[in-house]
């Protein structure tokens, strides 16, 4: 959570401190960021928690907050020999000096009924897990033991989980190390400009997958400017995804009753050049939906 308008980082600790006696369900500490500045790093039961807690901060202390995508830590080895352990993706090297990947893995156990055995398995399987076991604790109820990352774990897949078993499967894990993967940074723009709190990790099977639908659903959410706003993802210096705002169209031509139609392509040629010039200097204002949606996914 990072403070915004005029929020202080001091007032959102208090707001913090003084919740975190009322919910000890959800961990703090200090984190800062080299483009968003002083913020805190939070530990939630999952994404309802997460926007039960903010929406609590900013309704009880008249706070705002900008709430970036949940991270894990990975560890990174660079060419040069050394071992970083990543939070954020500011801090995710350049891929030209990156050796070898790992990220947090953790050993799932699911107990099911039968019923919902083929539905509990078929998501396990979308998460890039590893199956391990199998065994009937009797002829109704099962027991699955999967490896699978713990990114995967905390998208939601508790709630997916439970969606599928229509609420009567159970969960638990224990970590297990660290496993090799093949990840990239994903980095998502607003009119060519970066937006830090949704860029992202993602395993690069599923990072155009990912862009896409992220663009999709900031498209539905964004405010139609007077300018066109284009959104971009991008992996290094590579554009993997593109979606367009399209602008308000004014029609400048309105009150042309017939007439010379040089005239007409006179006004509408003034209007496509003022709209570049807005477009170069314009800013785009993204609502809060648009991180709770990125957020829920």
């Amino acid at each position: 959570f990072y403070p915004i308008g005029d929020t202080t980082e001091k007032r959102l600790r208090e707001a913090i401190m003084k919740l975190n006696l009322n919910d000890a369900a959800f961990t703090w500490e200090p984190e800062q960021s080299q483009t968003l500045g002083l913020g805190f790093r939070l530990g939630f039961m999952g994404s309802l928690h997460m926007e039960i807690i903010q929406e609590r901060l900013e309704r009880e202390s008249d706070i705002e907050i900008l709430a970036t995508a949940p991270q894990v830590i990975y560890r990174v080895k660079t060419l040069n020999g050394e071992t970083l352990d990543i939070s954020r993706p500011d801090e995710w090297p350049d891929k030209k000096d990156i050796s070898k990947v790992y990220e947090p893995e953790i050993t799932a156990t699911i107990i099911t009924p039968d019923d919902w055995l083929g539905q509990c398995m078929k998501l396990l399987e979308s998460r890039r897990s590893k199956y391990i076991s199998l065994n009937y604790i009797n002829p109704q109820k099962v027991i699955l033991k999967y490896k699978l990352p713990l990114s995967e774990m905390i998208a939601d897949f508790y709630s997916d989980l439970k969606s599928v078993s229509k609420g009567y499967a159970s969960f638990d894990y224990k970590h297990s190390g660290f496993r090799e993967a093949t990840l990239e940074k994903v980095e998502i723009l607003v009119n060519a400009v970066p937006v830090e709190a949704l860029c992202s990790i993602q395993p690069r099977e599923k990072a155009v997958f990912f862009s896409r639908d992220v663009l999709l659903r900031m498209k539905k959410l964004i405010n139609k400017q007077m300018f066109e706003v284009a959104l971009q993802a991008k992996i290094g210096g590579k554009i993997i995804a593109r979606e367009t705002v399209s602008a308000l169209r004014k029609d400048v031509i309105a009150k042309c009753y017939g007439g010379d139609i040089s005239r007409k392509r006179k006004l509408l040629e003034k209007q496509k050049e003022g709209k570049k010039r807005m477009k170069r200097i314009g800013s785009v204002d993204l609502p809060q939906e648009v991180f709770f949606e990125i957020l829920r996914k």
